[in-house]
Formats: C-alpha cells, structure tokens, sequence
C-alpha cells in the first residue's frame, strides 16, 4: 500500500522527535569533530589486496536500504559516495537501535569499519563503530525520504541559484564547474606570476569610482562621514602603481557594477586586470593570446565545443578592424556615419532594437553588439575603437584622430577582453575625462566621472603603458561549457521573490 506523502511541517515534526531522543538518550547529535581516514575515491580506487584494516568514513546520508538487522547506505563525501553496510550485531544493539534506527536521509553519519566488496561487486565499508554526526531537520530535495516517499525534484533553475547548498547536494556534478573554476583562476594567477607580474589588491570600496563606463553602487562610511562607492573597475589604482614604479602588476578582484542582469552579466563578478610598463595594446594582445593558449592547453582543452561551436585556441587568433567587421555584415560604411542620427537611422532601419537617447557612441556599441559580436565564434581580436567610447585610451599613432588603440577579444559570439594603449598624457586625459562629465550631465549615467586624485598622479609622469582587463566568469563559462553566467556564481545575484 502506497504511504500518504507527509507534508514539510510533518516530516520535520518527526524529526524533531528524534532528535530529543537522542538527546534525552544522552546522545549529542550534533559532536565536535570526526577524524575521517579516507573519501569515498581514495577506497574506490583500491585493489581487493590492498585493503587496509581500519577505515573512517564520513558524509551525507544520501540513500538508505533498511533490512531489519542489518542496513545499506551511501554516504556522500565531496569526493563521491560510498556504500556502507550496517548489521546490528557488528555495531552492537544500542547504537542499532538507538542511532542507527533515528537516521534519517541528509544525516551526516562517520562510519570505523572495515573494507569489503559485495556479492554485486560494490566496493563497501562494513561498520564496526558509528556516530551521528549531524541531525537534518529538513528532508533532502529530489531524494526518497523512506519507503518509497518522494518529495519534490529539485530541477528548477531559479530554486537551485537561491539555495545552491541544495543544488550541490542535489545535483553533485554542479560541484565539478566551480573545482574548474578554481583550477582556471588558479592558471591564470601562474601564468602572470610567471610572466614576473606582481599581484596586489586595490580598494574596492572607493571615494570616486572610475575605470570604466557604469553604474556604481553607493554606500556611507559613518566614521569617515562620506559617501564611498564599490569599484567598477581595478584600473586607475593599478596605474598609480605604475606611476609609483611597479612596471608589472595585475589583480583577481570582484568589481560591482549597478546595471541589469542577463545570462552574460551580474552586478558582482570576478576580473583580472593587469597594466605593464613600457609596453603598448600590441604587445598586451600578444601576451592575452598567450594567456588564453596557456589556459586552454592546461584544462586539455585546445578544441572545446561550446553553444553546438567548435572552437580552437590553436591557431593564431584573428584580428579586425571594428568598422570592417561593421562593414563586412552590415554592407554598410558606418564610419562614416558621424552623427547619432544616422546611426538611429540606420538601426531603425535593420529594425534593431536600440533605446532611445543614447549618445553616438552608446548606438554604435549596440549596433555592434547586435550584428557583429555574434558572429565572431572562433577567437578574434578587434581593434580600432571609437575615442568617444575610450577614453582612457592613447589616439591611434597611424590615424585617423577619432580612433584609439583599444581591442576587445572576442570568443563565441561573447566579449572576454579589453585593452588599451593606456593614456598616459595628463592634460589629454582631463579633457577626455571633462568631455565624459557633459555626457553625464546630459543623462549618460553610465560616463566616467572627474578623477581629480587620479589626474594629479599622472601629472607625476606615467611611462607608456600597455593595460587589460578580462572577465574571469566568462572564461569559466567557455571552459565549463556553461550558458549562463549563474551556472559559474556560486550565489549570483536574485530579483526578489514575489509573494
């Protein structure tokens, strides 16, 4: 007969039970510490021969087979899971009974015992001593409670973001994205420390934020009495060390930015920037094809498929001009459209969708966006930005004066760098930053401010510099095949939940 499924209030009344008892048995269910011999991999890998005589397991009770006297379970280790089997008279009566009886699913239990391999084949550990680790109040989502009871899948991808604990129970190989991601952070920062770059940290919480185009969110200091702002971008602190004499440094940071969420973008996110002495945007393209070759060739992943493309880091990555690519799929000369409203002309007519009171350089980039950057699949570096939109970039050296040295490298249809020939002349870099200041008076929230600290700095002398910054979330998901940037954030960012 097919028991009445128990609602949450029930099952978690049940388990209160239980937990009194074992505590009015004399039996703290919630004890200091464990020792734990081995995981779950290190007794899988073993040979028959090579048992050793004693071992201590822990981890989450996440499946459990009760057989009167003697019991199967698995327990789930951040290794894997391992079967363990527990027979009354090996364990003794009292821990049995009162222990073994009031496990539930999602317990933690530590297992002494020894090695064995079933009749079936499973490699097993065979209980000789067992001790309650932790009580679970709460059942475990898209697992049995007992006899055949099921509780509801946990598939749903806004449910498995809000409570990611959950999803790595849940669905166990969502652990394995952020191990790579670990291990990718943990190439870059060799390949730079390799390369003789210094790292360091720079404020994130900041008196004036710049360094980039964006909303910055707002705080108060109250000690201080003022108004500081989350970093948007390492950038102008990095260049003080430069001027201060650092010719090689770079950061891993979280920068916060005050603008929407899609699939590519969350307000906290994770980039590395880094700024090098005497050198300019070619050698810093250079050394980024480098970087990513290095990445790609130590995750063994020279060739990957992502998003149904086949992408190889092999060759040479390509490099075009941004009105060529314009060109090229639009079979338009957008260069040649210097005012804003041809380029809404010309939108209107692709039937582009594109806001409205965007400066020229704001319809460009969306333009851009739109018709170009999803066809650029293989790894393609584009130079030749307007200065309108880089304004901490040096005016191009061959011409004409309304382009910069800036790329941006792009990687299946999605942008993963951007670099400058940094602008290093004081007097240059004031007007640039001025001319941001009436685009924000004219309704550009997103326009860089007046870094009054930071222009003083470079009228100390700031040797020619070669600066980038790449998004290290985007880099995880290329790597991890992941389609959302949430997939790569252990806790991103959430809209409320509406009640």
């Amino acid at each position: 007969m097919t028991q009445p499924q128990r609602t949450l209030h029930e099952i978690r009344l049940i388990r209160q039970k239980k937990l009194h008892e074992l505590r009015d048995m004399g039996i703290n269910p919630y004890p200091y510490r464990f020792e734990v011999t081995h995981h779950s991999a290190d007794i899988q890998i073993m040979k028959d021969d090579e048992y050793p005589p004693d071992v201590a397991v822990a981890g989450r009770v996440v499946s459990l087979r009760r057989m009167g006297k003697a019991s199967f379970a698995h327990l789930m280790d951040v290794m894997g899971k391992q079967q363990i089997y527990v027979k009354m008279d090996l364990v003794g009566e009292d821990s049995y009974e009162e222990v073994f009886r009031r496990v539930d699913l999602g317990d933690f239990l530590g297992v002494r015992g020894r090695v064995f391999r079933t009749k079936t084949g499973e490699i097993t550990v065979e209980a000789r001593t067992l001790e309650l680790l932790a009580k679970s109040l709460r059942p475990l989502p898209n697992l049995k409670e007992k006899e055949g009871e099921v509780f509801d899948p946990f598939e749903d991808k806004e449910n498995r973001y809000r409570r990611r604990y959950l999803d790595l129970i849940a669905n166990p190989q969502v652990k394995e994205v952020f191990i790579k991601r670990a291990q990718i952070i943990r190439f870059l920062r060799q390949f730079m420390d390799d390369h003789g770059y210094i790292e360091v940290e720079t404020p994130a919480l900041q008196p004036l934020y710049g360094g980039a185009s964006a909303r910055p969110f707002t705080t108060y200091h109250n000690a201080l009495d003022r108004t500081l702002y989350l970093r948007v971008a390492d950038e102008l602190y990095l260049k003080r060390l430069i001027i201060g004499g650092f010719e090689k440094v770079y950061e891993i940071a979280k920068d916060f930015r005050n603008e929407g969420m899609d699939r590519y973008h969350n307000p906290e996110f994770t980039a590395l920037e880094y700024y090098q002495a005497y050198a300019d945007y070619n050698d810093m393209l250079t050394f980024t094809e480098g970087l990513f070759k290095t990445v790609a060739e130590q995750l063994d992943s020279t060739i990957i498929v992502y998003q149904g493309h086949e992408i190889d880091f092999s060759p040479s990555f390509a490099r075009a001009g941004l009105f060529d690519l314009l060109r090229k799929y639009t079979d338009e000369d957008l260069g040649a459209m210097t005012d804003v409203k041809d380029l809404y002309r010309f939108a209107r007519d692709r039937n582009l969708d594109v806001a409205k009171g965007l400066n020229y350089g704001q319809v460009l980039e969306k333009i851009f966006g739109l018709l170009v950057e999803p066809q650029l699949v293989q790894p393609t570096f584009v130079v030749g930005y307007p200065k309108v939109i880089s304004p901490l970039a040096k005016t191009h050296r061959d011409g004409p004066d309304n382009l910069v040295e800036r790329f941006e490298l792009f990687i299946a249809g999605m942008e993963f760098a951007n670099a400058f020939s940094e602008l290093n002349d004081p007097l240059d870099q004031r007007t640039r930053l001025e001319d941001q200041a009436r685009l924000r008076e004219a309704g550009d929230e997103e326009a860089q401010v007046v870094d009054e600290e930071f222009l003083e700095a470079m009228e100390f002398g700031m040797p020619p510099t070669g600066g980038v910054g790449i998004g290290v979330d985007r880099l995880v998901m290329l790597f991890t095949g992941q389609d959302s940037i949430k997939d790569v954030i252990l806790f991103p960012a959430m809209r409320p939940i509406q009640l």
